[in-house]
């Protein structure tokens, strides 16, 4: 029989635990699209059964012996290590019945949230969040080993960045976006669109957009689901979005956001594919290339142009009657209930409040019987205006139904990460602006792809966005484009 090398032994081993996880992530699309609604006991038990599989293999003490003969000989073999040495770690921490059992009950809740959501009946979710709570301090004690809870979550989201420094990043920004959000909501509301816009059509708009973004469908789909999301990583990546027919906007701007996330993902160097480097290094890394498609790209002035005339193409007159109306309408900003729909402006106020209530779930400090009455008070003392109803509050995200408690501050991280890479963009790329006015992302978006996406996890989270920016990150490149461009908007 022939003799492998160590390094060789362990990356043939981690690419088959590599195929198991994209198998798992598979099923999770599944489940959000096209599972019959009767099958959710079922999957839940599949999940589990592979949970403990990958769990299992990751934990093979084999991986330490290997580890321990290997010393890497490039900055991709060192970048492997680290990964899997870490991921081992980590998950020795973890006993397997406990990440099963969250497998278990997270593919459960999907199916009760939903139900929930439709019905605007909270009750019916809180039993099994309070269940999925207390797997998931038990999951962070464990990781933790007596330091911040917390922060142990944050970590599988984006390493290496606390509690405390998402805290500072959303004291620096929260008093700027707040009196912005004041002085605009006294000014005169942009013109609103008018009509109803056909669905059929909507998707189609969202194929044309995708491929404009990038998006390769020979190895990708579009799908509809309640919370729009991205899935898969290497030669399959699949995204969802949603109509309204009163609402394109809906899913003009879902399938753009979905489809940064989706190109970072097909766009990762293939050798690194079934390897710890061939994912996303982070979400908040992954939540830039999303947003800054979604909104330094999508919602700019030059490119509404485009898409103003090409939804006349498809829908006709619907009441805007010139680009800058429709540039102002697009950009509008106004009391709104729903993270996914919200303002640039306003996003990341969405994002704090979850940021503080999902804290004081994790440390014990409000239960989960209140956790409806605590976001409603909180809602209604940030934006000014109650919430009518769960789907507008509490039920209106998926996330703490999968159990991914850590996972909302990555958004904000996104969107400043996504105001230094278009810093840098700009200055890098000649007649950006001429380029989006003729509907031409293919710059913008290849200089992403060069400087962030191609990398894949091969650098540390805040290392990959240095490397791109030359820079330190600093929240100031997205105020800076905030101020300016809602300056320009409003007359401010």
């Amino acid at each position: 029989m022939p003799t492998y090398e160590p390094l060789t032994e362990l990356m043939q081993f981690q690419r088959d635990t590599e195929a198991l996880m994209s198998i798992a992530g598979r099923l999770s699309w599944d489940q959000e699209t096209m599972m019959p609604h009767g099958s959710s006991d079922q999957r839940a038990t599949e999940h589990a059964a592979l949970v403990r599989i990958v769990h299992t293999r990751n934990t093979n003490p084999r991986i330490a012996d290997w580890l321990d003969k290997i010393t890497p000989g490039n900055e991709t073999e060192a970048a492997n290590i680290r990964l899997i040495k870490k991921g081992y770690e980590k998950d020795c921490k973890v006993p397997i019945e406990l990440n099963a059992s969250i497998a278990r009950v997270t593919s459960k809740a999907h199916g009760i949230w939903a139900s929930a959501r439709q019905n605007e009946n909270v009750a019916e979710y809180l039993p099994i969040l309070a269940e999925i709570i207390k797997l998931k301090i038990e999951k962070a004690a464990a990781l933790a080993q007596g330091d911040e809870h917390y922060d142990a979550l944050i970590d599988e989201y984006e390493p290496n960045v606390s509690g405390d420094e998402i805290s500072t990043m959303f004291q620096n920004l929260r008093p700027t976006l707040v009196n912005l959000r004041k002085e605009i909501l006294s000014k005169e509301k942009p013109k609103a669109i008018s009509g109803n816009f056909d669905e059929k059509i909507q998707l189609k708009l969202a194929n044309e957009l995708a491929i404009a973004f990038g998006y390769d469908l020979n190895k990708g789909r579009i799908d509809q689901a309640i919370h729009p999301f991205s899935s898969g990583s290497g030669d399959d990546v699949r995204i969802t979005t949603r109509t309204d027919p009163s609402d394109p906007f809906n899913c003009i701007y879902s399938t753009i956001h979905e489809v940064g996330h989706a190109t970072y993902e097909q766009n990762i160097q293939k050798d690194f594919i079934f390897s710890p480097l061939g994912r996303g290094v982070s979400l908040g890394v992954h939540e830039s290339q999303s947003r800054i498609y979604e909104n330094q790209l999508g919602r700019s002035r030059p490119f509404t142009s485009w898409l103003f005339h090409r939804m006349r193409d498809l829908f006709g007159n619907f009441g805007i009657d010139d680009p800058e109306t429709f540039y102002k309408c697009v950009n509008q900003v106004d009391s709104g209930f729903i993270r996914t729909e919200a303002d640039e402006l306003q996003y990341n106020l969405h994002v704090m409040l979850r940021f503080d209530l999902e804290k004081l779930l994790i440390s014990g400090d409000l239960g989960v019987n209140d956790i409806e009455n605590a976001w409603n008070e909180r809602f209604e003392s940030d934006f000014g205006y109650k919430v009518e109803k769960p789907s507008q509050g509490v039920l209106q995200d998926v996330h703490w139904a999968t159990g991914a408690f850590g996972y909302f501050p990555t958004y904000t991280l996104g969107n400043v990460y996504a105001g230094c890479l278009y810093q840098k963009m700009q200055e890098s790329i000649f007649n950006l602006d001429d380029s989006l006015s003729n509907g031409d992302l293919s710059g913008a978006t290849a200089w992403l792809s060069e400087n962030i996406q191609v990398h894949g996890s091969l650098f540390e989270p805040k290392a990959t966005i240095e490397k791109a920016t030359g820079t330190s990150i600093t929240v100031g490149p997205l105020l800076n484009y905030l101020e300016k461009k809602y300056a320009d908007l409003y007359g401010l």
